[in-house]
């Protein structure tokens, strides 16, 4: 299910073409909350792929451990490759 509705999403994202109409999407669809969260999920990959200790990233974003090591498991399974 959660692959059929990312397809969904990700269908739709390719229908737009700048910057703007992505962004004006996602404020559309996302509470400010989601994309606030959204965005540090991106930091925290690219920190881990920087070599940041995992306990570093929670600090310095002020995130819980667990959430980091999601991020590093994710990555791990060979995801995150554009960022």
């Amino acid at each position: 299910m959660v692959n059929k509705s990312a397809s969904k999403i990700v269908k739709e994202i390719q229908k737009l073409h700048t910057e703007e109409e992505i962004r004006d999407f996602l404020l559309g669809v996302l509470t400010p909350g989601e994309v606030e969260e959204i965005a540090q999920r991106i930091e925290i990959v690219k920190m881990l792929k920087k070599g940041v200790n995992q306990h570093e990233i929670a600090e310095k974003l002020g995130v819980g451990v667990a959430t980091v090591t999601r991020g590093s498991k994710e990555l791990k399974l060979g995801r995150f490759k554009s960022i």
